[in-house]
This record gives structure tokens, sequence and C-alpha cells, in this order.
């Protein structure tokens, strides 16, 4: 018999919830087929086997909550392969497992199922044990392991340059850190439940501002709210969990503001409706939107600091040399945030196209982490639903976000219309000086840190300025 488990699922992504399984017990899978649905922290993946052969035992069920390295299924490959040549390669398989195993060695308290575990490379932030391994441990077995490899590697805590980053930019001592992986290896979420302990040990409001909030966890206690009526509790998705997280930091971290102006897309408007036709062609939607990203995308390669990030740790500015751009897409498990890379080197048919495409994918529940990693800046459009302004929160480690509500017809005036006026004129509805003109609300919101009010106003209006002439934009690519 061999054990599927379940595999790396990319980096800082400990596993998640069980929302489909694709096989039952009699099932014959083969390599590369999916049997299992994950909804992680950002996105729903389809899990493929790394096994062939027939499914003896199914150990997870809808609703579970799987880390990386559970059991998923047990597989008889010599069902398959008809004289055990199938198990055979699974004892190849698992090969390369022990020479990691010996380093652990060390760790007598650790159950030998966990070793294995060690073959992932250190670029992985997380490293989860066998289900069965964390459920034989005794809460305090990971304590020990933790003192070995310290003692090995010296003085350097065993955790991923991504984790590391995260502690240092919520101010924690990683070294302080109690890891809860295989020998010791520290997670995003040990660094933050950490973070959560401190903020609990320190009276009300004396946390720092770059710490993590203890959101859901601290604060004040809510009231009990059935004793006004019936009320209903609903888990968080991981999704929306990581999204209240990731919110909850951004603003915390980062001194917002925001600045809005209005721009005149009549003349956008009429291009968009006579090339719609052919973008839809292609397999695009020309939208105000994708015209935006590429309006955006030009923006700052003229302001480069509104494509940069901060390093708090260092003292530094970091410039991305690449124009990535961000697009908040609406979905029924909330909001997600697939990238157009290389949004300036993309003409907007194909800007149209990437769009549509990756709107689908996120509905779909077929977005990977990689789409939704990598932004510069983000555009988030709330004109399809309604408003006029809004404050939109930046998308840490960005600094800037443009927000865009609808398109309203509003009377504007021209003076040059108004000094050419003519009784022929005004009796055509014209040379009152007040034209009715299709007017774009624009929401800029940026990290005080790294831009200041008058650069944000002259982005703002440079992108105001590109929307209200379009033929600019093809005059500077």
């Amino acid at each position: 018999m061999t054990e599927f488990k379940v595999p790396e699922l990319g980096e800082n992504v400990a596993g998640g919830d069980v929302m489909r399984v694709m096989v039952n017990v009699g099932d014959t899978v083969a390599h590369d087929q999916p049997v299992l649905e994950l909804e992680t922290d950002k996105a729903t993946i389809e899990v493929p086997s790394t096994v062939a052969g027939t499914v003896k035992e199914v150990r997870v069920k809808k609703g579970d909550k799987v880390k990386v390295g559970a059991v998923v299924l047990t597989v008889d490959e010599a069902a398959v392969s008809g004289n055990g040549s199938g198990q055979k390669a699974a004892k190849a398989d698992e090969k390369p497992e022990p020479p990691p195993a010996a380093e652990a060695k060390p760790a007598e308290s650790k159950p030998a199922e966990a070793k294995p575990a060690e073959t992932r490379p250190d670029a992985k932030v997380l490293s989860m044990p066998p289900r069965g391994a964390q459920e034989a441990s005794p809460p305090a077995a990971p304590a020990p392991p933790r003192a070995e490899p310290t003692g090995e590697r010296g003085p350097v805590a065993p955790a991923s340059p991504a984790v590391r980053r995260l502690a240092r930019e919520i101010g924690v001592n990683i070294d302080e850190v109690q890891g809860s992986g295989p020998v010791g290896r520290i997670s995003q979420e040990d660094v933050k439940e950490h973070a959560r302990r401190i903020l609990s040990s320190v009276p009300s409001g004396a946390g720092s501002a770059g710490a993590v909030p203890a959101s859901a966890r601290g604060g004040r206690a809510l009231p009990d709210f059935q004793k006004w009526g019936e009320v209903e509790r609903q888990p968080l998705s991981n999704i929306r969990r990581v999204t209240a997280e990731h919110l909850s930091y951004a603003w915390n971290v980062i001194p917002h503001v925001t600045q809005f102006d209005k721009a005149d897309v009549t003349a956008l408007e009429e291009l968009r409706k006579k090339f719609k036709d052919q973008v839809a062609n292609a397999g695009g939607n020309l939208t105000v939107t994708a015209m935006l990203v590429r309006i955006l995308a030009t923006a700052v390669r003229k302001f480069p600091q509104f494509n940069a990030s901060i390093d708090v740790e260092r003292g530094e500015l970091i410039f991305k040399k690449f124009v990535n751009v961000g697009v908040a897409v609406d979905t029924d498990r909330g909001l997600l945030v697939p990238v157009i890379r290389d949004a300036d080197r993309k003409n907007i048919s194909e800007i149209s196209i990437e769009i549509n495409q990756l709107a689908a994918k996120a509905r779909d529940r077929k977005l990977t982490i990689e789409e939704m990693s990598g932004g510069g800046i983000s555009i988030s459009n709330l004109g399809g639903i309604g408003g006029t302004y809004f404050t939109p929160i930046v998308n840490w480690p960005e600094v800037a976000i443009l927000g865009v509500s609808r398109t309203v017809t509003e009377p504007v005036w021209n003076p040059s219309t108004a000094a050419q006026g003519s009784p022929s004129t005004v009796a055509q509805g014209r040379g009152t000086g007040f034209e009715p003109r299709q007017m774009l609300p624009l929401s800029l919101s940026y990290d005080h840190r790294v831009i200041d009010g008058a650069d944000a106003m002259r982005f703002l209006r440079w992108i105001a300025e590109a929307i209200e002439q379009p033929f600019l934009l093809s005059l500077i690519g």
C-alpha cells in the first residue's frame, strides 16, 4: 500500500479546507489525476495524484482541514501493475527521504514519520508532518526538536526568508518564536501567533502600529447577540479570513491618504464602443478597467515611486523594474486580486483578453497562487455596482491603489464654447458654456511614507489627462 499525502501547495501555504473529494474507494487513479479540491488561503486548487493504483482508503471528507503532509488516500499500486512493481516504484519514490531523516536524528522525541518532511527545501515556508504524526505527538513535542537544529545550525532559527521578512516587518524577534513544524520549523502563522501573544500581554493601546493586529482574536469581547434575537454563526472561509488579516495589517502599518479627482471619459467611451466588438471577437471584453490598467502601467513608468515597496528594516525603497498590475475581482467567496504581468508591454486588447480569462478563473475557483502574486500596484473598479468615491486600502506590500467608481453625466463648463456661442448653436443646445460630459470618479490611496501629497496629485492628474486624451497614450507608448 502507498500513502498519498498533501504535497507542497506553494510558498507560505500550509494547507487548506477540503472542498471536494474527487475519488472513492475502489476507483483507479492515474498519475497527475486530480483527486482533491482544496481551498487554501489564496485560491481553490485541484491536487493531482503522485501515485497510480486502486484506492483502498479515503481518509478525508468535505469540510476537513488538512495540512501539507497529511495522508489523504491509501492506494494499492500492485493492483494496477499486477506483479508488485507498483510497490517497488513506491519504495523507489521514498528512497530520497531517508538522508534528511538522518539530519533530524538528534531529535529523538520526533516521530519517525515526520523525518521525511526535512527533505523539503528551505524555500518552502511550511513543511507540515503527516497527520498521523501530528496526532501521535504530544502538545509539547515540537519544543525539543526546536533546540536540536539550533545547535547544529548555530543561532539561525529554522525559517524561510519570507517568514523572516514578515517577522522583521511586524517587529518580532524570529529567535523567540516557537516553531510548530518539523524540527521546530517556523511558519508565518507561528510568527503571527507569537505577535498575538505579545499584544495580549500588554495594556490596551500599548501595541505598536507596525505589529500584526489581534483582529478577530483581540480587542473587546462581543456582546451576546442572542439576547436580542436569533443569530447564526458561520465559520470564515480561508479566503475571507486571510483577507481580513491582510487588510487589517495593511491598515495598521500603512499611513493611508486618499485623494480624489474626476476624469472626462466621453471620448474614451466613444473609442471603447467603437472597438469593443473587435476585442470581443479576439476573446476579450473591452472595459474601462482594461483601458485603465494600460494607463496605470504607463503612469508608473513616469512615476516609479508608485511601483515601489518600502523595506523598513533596512531603511530602503525597492523600485521594481517590472510593471505588474493587480485587478480586484469580486467573487462569491470574497475579494481576489489576479495580476496582469508586464502590463506596460501589452496592448489594451491583450490586457482585455487576460482580464477576462483571469476573472473567469477567479469566479470558477481556478486561480493559482502564482497568478495572484507579484503585483506592483492595484486597481479596484466598483463602477459596475455604483457609488461616487471610496477609500480603497493599499494592497501591502504595494504602496498605491486606484479606486474607480461609476461614470456619471454632468454639465461641465467649457469656456471656449461659451465664447464662440451663436444663436444657432444655442438653439442646438450648445454655446451656453456648459456641456454634458461623462465624468469618471477616481480615488487614489497611497502610502504616505513613500509618496508625498503633491506627487500623488501629479500622478492622479496624469492619469486623468491620459483618460481624457486617449491619443496621448499611443503617442508616449
